[in-house]
C-alpha cells in the first residue's frame, strides 16, 4: 500500500521543489504518484514562502470555466479565473469564488463508511472493505439491475461510467442536475432538432447584437454558462463605436437580467410564445415581407389580450427588431417550463430565422461541440428520471450509484425519489458532503472534493470554441478520501469479467490519458505536443485544451419559416389563484447552500440572506391583508409550505416568486433546516420535450398569524417607509 503523508510531511516534499511536489490521486493499492504541473510553470514554484498557481476547472455548475487556484504551503487561500479559458477568460461568478468554503467545508464526509438508511450513523471502513462492496455489487448483480446516477459534472467520470455500464450490458447512465431542470437543456436542444435538423445547444452572439429580446432567460444569473454570457452582455453595452446594444426582457418577475435590461415586460407566464409569434407576425410587416407560415396562424389582438402586453408595445418592439442591424431573440427558463416550453423555444428560434441572423455576427449558431465528441449529450430530462424511479418502484434496479447529484432534494418531491429508494437493496453514494441523497445511502464512499482532483469538463455552450476545461489537484486530498473514477476502477478490476477488460487502467490519471490521446497529434490547437506525457503537462499548466479557430456551426434556415409553428396556452394545474413562478438563486444556484459566505451574500434584487422568502406584489398583499414577514401557507396539489413574505412591487400581481436552493433536510449545519424549498409545490406535467413544466403549477396563499423576520441587507424604512413613525 502507498505510503501516507501528513500535512507535514506535504510540506516537507513541497519545499524540495518540483521534482517531488507530487501527490497521492486517493489512496491505496490503486493509486500512484502523479506530478501536478503549476500553471504556466510559474517561476516561484521552487521558492519558499512563495504562492503556487494550479488551473483547474470550477465544478458548481457545468459551463467548464477555468479556475487558477493560489495556494501557499499545502494549502488553497484564493481561486480566480483562467484568462486562458475561452469560456471565461479570466472571470468567474460567485459561486466559482466560494468553492474553496467547500474544500474546507466543516461538514465534508471524511472516511468511506456503513451507513444506516435515514439516519447519522456512521461505521467507517477502510478502502478495502468498500472496493470489495462496489466489486461485488457488479458482480453479483445482473447487469439490467444495476444503475448509475450522476451530476453534470465531471465529465471523465460520466465516460468511465458509461465504459463500465456498456461493458457489463448495464443501463447507460443517467445525468441530472437541478439546473439542467431549471435551464430546459433538452427543451432548448429539441427545438434546435426539429428547427435546424440537429439536437445540439443554440449559441446565441449577444456580444455582437445591437437589439436583444429575452423570453425568461436569466443569463446573467444561472443560465447555461453565466460568466460567459455576463461578458457577451458587457460586449453589447460597450459603444466602441458603435451604438449601445438594447436589451428587453419578458418575464412575469423582475430578475436581476430584468433589472439590467433597458425593458421589463412582465408577461402573463406561459404566453411568451403567443408574444414572440406576435412579434415576428408583426416584424415581417414592418420589413414589407410577405409574412411566413410561421407566423400566419397568430391572431396578434388574442395574443396581446392573453399575454398582457399591450397591441401598441409589440408593435413598437416588434418595428425596432424589424429595423436593428443586429437583431437577437433568446428562449430559456421560466418560459420554457410549461406544457408549452416547445412550442415557445421553436417560435423564439424562428424569429431569428426571420430576421437572417443564423451564422451571423450578433445572431444565433449551433454551439462548438467538445474536442472529445461528435455530438451533444443533453442531460436526463425529467420524464426520463420518471422512468427511472418507476424501475425502482418495481423492483427492477437493485443497485443504485449515486455521484454529483442530490435528488432526494433536487427533484420534486411528487416524483417519489426517496419512497423509490426503499425498494432498492444497495444504495450507494460517492457524496462529498452529508446531502439528503446520501443519508438515504447504504454506504457513502466520499470523492474528493473539486479542488483536489483531476478530471475534465466537456465545453457545450457559452464560447465559439471547441473546448475541454481540464482539472487537476491545487492541493493534496485533506481526509481519507478516493477518487470515485479510482475506485470504480480497483472494483472493476476485482470483479473481472468484461468490467475489468474494459477498464484496464491502472487509475483515474492514465484513463484521462486515454482519452486525450486523440487530440496529440491534432492541428489547430491552443498548444501541441510530440507525445502524451508532454501533453499532459501542458494540458494541465494551461487548464485545457481548445481549438483556436471558431467552432460554431451555422444552422440551415431553408425551411424553418415554413413550418407550422403554434404556440397554444399552456395547461395550468390546481385550482389556486396565483400563479408559482419558481426561479433558482442567482447566489447559491442549486448546491450552494452549505457554504457559510453565499448564505451571507444578500440576494441580488430582495437583499435577504439566510433564507427564503416568497415575493408578492404589495397590492396583492394588501388585499390579503398581508405585510413584509407575515407567514403564509402556500399550497398546490402537490404540496405544501410556508415561508415569511416579501414585498415586491416588480411581480406581476397575480404571481408568485420563491428562490430554489434553501429547504434542505440535511447537507450541514449551514444548510439544514433554513427556507424552503419550492420544488415540493411542483407537480408532474412534462412539455413534449420531457422537461417539467415546473412553472405550471397554481397555487393558493393562506396567511398563518404567524410572523417570521427575514434577514435582510437593506432598510425598510428607506424601501417602503415602515417604522418611519417610529424615529
Amino acid at each position: 500500500m502507498s505510503k501516507n503523508y501528513s500535512r507535514r510531511d506535504f510540506l516537507k516534499l513541497a519545499s524540495a521543489g518540483a521534482a517531488t511536489s507530487a501527490i497521492l490521486t486517493g489512496c491505496g493499492p490503486a493509486s500512484r504518484y502523479v506530478t501536478r504541473e503549476p500553471y504556466q510553470k510559474m517561476p516561484e514554484y521552487t521558492l519558499n514562502g512563495q504562492s503556487t498557481y494550479f488551473a483547474t476547472t470550477c465544478r458548481e455548475c457545468a459551463a467548464g470555466c477555468g479556475l487558477i487556484v493560489r495556494t501557499h504551503q499545502g494549502r488553497a487561500l484564493k481561486v480566480e479565473g483562467n484568462k486562458d479559458n475561452p469560456v471565461n477568460l479570466g472571470k468567474t461568478c460567485v459561486r466559482g469564488q466560494a468553492t474553496i468554503h467547500g474544500l474546507y467545508n466543516p461538514d465534508r464526509i471524511t472516511d468511506p463508511s456503513r451507513h444506516t438508511r435515514g439516519s447519522g450513523d456512521f461505521s467507517n471502513m477502510d478502502w478495502d472493505a468498500a472496493l470489495n462492496v462496489v466489486a461485488e455489487a457488479l458482480k453479483d448483480n445482473q447487469p439490467d439491475q444495476i444503475a448509475f446516477l450522476t451530476g453534470l459534472a465531471p465529465d471523465h467520470l460520466f465516460d468511465l461510467v458509461s465504459d463500465l455500464s456498456n461493458a457489463i450490458g448495464a443501463p447507460a447512465p443517467l445525468r441530472f442536475g437541478a439546473l439542467s431542470m431549471f435551464e430546459a437543456r433538452a427543451t432548448l436542444s429539441k427545438a434546435a432538432e426539429n428547427l435546424f435538423g440537429e439536437a445540439r445547444l443554440p449559441f446565441f452572439d449577444l456580444g455582437s447584437a445591437d437589439m436583444t429580446l429575452s423570453f425568461g432567460a436569466n443569463f446573467l444569473e444561472t443560465w447555461l454558462s453565466p460568466v460567459a454570457y455576463t461578458r457577451g452582455f458587457s460586449k453589447m453595452r460597450k459603444t466602441d463605436g458603435k451604438p449601445r446594444g438594447r436589451l428587453v426582457h419578458f418575464e412575469p418577475r423582475m430578475s436581476q437580467t430584468a433589472a439590467k435590461a433597458d425593458e421589463w415586460i412582465p408577461v402573463k407566464p406561459g404566453t411568451e410564445g403567443l408574444v414572440a409569434l406576435a412579434i415576428g407576425r408583426l416584424a415581417a410587416q414592418a420589413r414589407g415581407d410577405t409574412i411566413p407560415q410561421a407566423f400566419a396562424a397568430v391572431n396578434v389582438n388574442d395574443a396581446a389580450s392573453a399575454s398582457g402586453v399591450s397591441r401598441e408595445t409589440l408593435e413598437r418592439l416588434a418595428d425596432s427588431f424589424a429595423q436593428a442591424e443586429l437583431p437577437l431573440a433568446i428562449p430559456g427558463g421560466a418560459a420554457l417550463g410549461h406544457s408549452n416550453g416547445l412550442e415557445t423555444a421553436e417560435a423564439v428560434l424562428a424569429l431569428n430565422t426571420l430576421v437572417g441572423n443564423l451564422g451571423k455576427s450578433g445572431g444565433v449558431y449551433l454551439s462548438a461541440l467538445s474536442p472529445l465528441d461528435d455530438e451533444y449529450h443533453r442531460p436526463a430530462n425529467l420524464r426520463e428520471m420518471a422512468a427511472l424511479v418507476n424501475k425502482m418502484n418495481s423492483g427492477q434496479v437493485k443497485v443504485l450509484f449515486v455521484h454529483g447529484v442530490n435528488p432526494v432534494f433536487e427533484l420534486p418531491k411528487s416524483l417519489g425519489f426517496e419512497a423509490a429508494l426503499k425498494n432498492v437493496p444497495l444504495v450507494i453514494s460517492f457524496s462529498t458532503f452529508p446531502d439528503e441523497t446520501a443519508l438515504q445511502a447504504d454506504y457513502i464512499f466520499p470523492d474528493h472534493h473539486g479542488l483536489e482532483s483531476w478530471g475534465y469538463q466537456r465545453v457545450f455552450t457559452g464560447t465559439a470554441q471547441s473546448t475541454l476545461s481540464g482539472a487537476q489537484p491545487a492541493v493534496s486530498p485533506y481526509y481519507n478520501t478516493r477518487a470515485t473514477a479510482d475506485v470504480l476502477l480497483a472494483a472493476a478490476a476485482l470483479a473481472g469479467g468484461d468490467a475489468a477488460e474494459a477498464l484496464p487502467f491502472k487509475d483515474e490519471v492514465e484513463f484521462i490519458q486515454s482519452r486525450l490521446g486523440s487530440l496529440v497529434s491534432e492541428p489547430g490547437g491552443f498548444f501541441t505536443a510530440p507525445e502524451i506525457d508532454t501533453f499532459t503537462a501542458y494540458f494541465q499548466q494551461y487548464g485545457g485544451w481548445w481549438r483556436t479557430g471558431q467552432g460554431l456551426q451555422v444552422p440551415p434556415a431553408a425551411d424553418v419559416l415554413n413550418n407550422n409553428l403554434r404556440a397554444e396556452q399552456p395547461e395550468f394545474h390546481g385550482e389556486g389563484e396565483f400563479f408559482l413562478h419558481p426561479f433558482v438563486s442567482p447566489i447559491l444556484g442549486e448546491a450552494g447552500a452549505n457554504k457559510p459566505w453565499l448564505q451571507e451574500i444578500p440576494d441580488p434584487m430582495t437583499t435577504v440572506m439566510w433564507n427564503s422568502w416568497v415575493e408578492i406584489n404589495p397590492e396583492t398583499a394588501h388585499e390579503l391583508g398581508l405585510a413584509n414577514d407575515d407567514v403564509v401557507l402556500i399550497t398546490s396539489e402537490a404540496g405544501a409550505l410556508e415561508a415569511s413574505v416579501y414585498l415586491y412591487p416588480a411581480i406581476r400581481p397575480d404571481t408568485i416568486a420563491i428562490p430554489f436552493g434553501q429547504g434542505h433536510s440535511a447537507y450541514g449545519r449551514y444548510a439544514q433546516g433554513r427556507g424552503v424549498n419550492p420544488a415540493d409545490l411542483f407537480g408532474l406535467v412534462f412539455n413534449e420535450a420531457g422537461d417539467l413544466a415546473f412553472a405550471g403549477m397554481k397555487v393558493n396563499i393562506k396567511k398563518t398569524g404567524k410572523q417570521r423576520i427575514i434577514s435582510r441587507l437593506e432598510s425598510l424604512i428607506g424601501v417602503y417607509g415602515e417604522g418611519l413613525e417610529e424615529h
